[in-house]
């Protein structure tokens, strides 16, 4: 089963660096490029912001709801992808009980720009379904 994990991760995160352990399969990546442009051709910016912004650390340090905690080294945030559906290389987010066929749990670590600024390039807030740029 750790190799299916491995593909799946493979697959949303083609360029991650993957290692195999007997009970857990940890993927390193610094390209997410893959992952944003599933997010944007499958338009699901709103689900994803949302997953995102609820496994943030808040300012106070206490994490979100998926266990986001505020580490020496970045922020992170954390969220679940139903299993079967990212081996296929679709991004479907888990809420509420494990799928059948199980989860992927992802942590990013952000270092810079702030996390809120890395979730808002990754999915960012939407207007009648299309992205929409802050006006400064």
């Amino acid at each position: 089963m750790p190799d299916r994990v491995a593909r799946a991760v493979e697959t949303l995160f083609p360029t991650a660096a993957v290692e195999v352990g007997p009970d857990e399969v940890v993927a390193t990546t610094h390209d997410v490029e893959a992952f944003r442009e599933a997010l944007f051709e499958q338009r699901i910016l709103d689900t994803a912001r949302s997953a995102f912004l609820d496994g943030r650390t808040d300012a106070g340090g206490a994490t979100g709801g998926d266990g986001a905690s505020d580490d020496e080294n970045g922020e992170t945030f954390a969220f679940d992808l139903k299993k079967q559906a990212a081996f296929r290389g679709v991004v479907n987010f888990s809420v509420g009980s494990a799928a059948e066929l199980g989860d992927v749990h992802v942590e990013v670590t952000v270092r810079e720009p702030s996390v809120d600024e890395f979730i808002a390039y990754l999915a960012p807030e939407t207007a009648e379904g299309e992205p929409v740029e802050d006006v400064e």
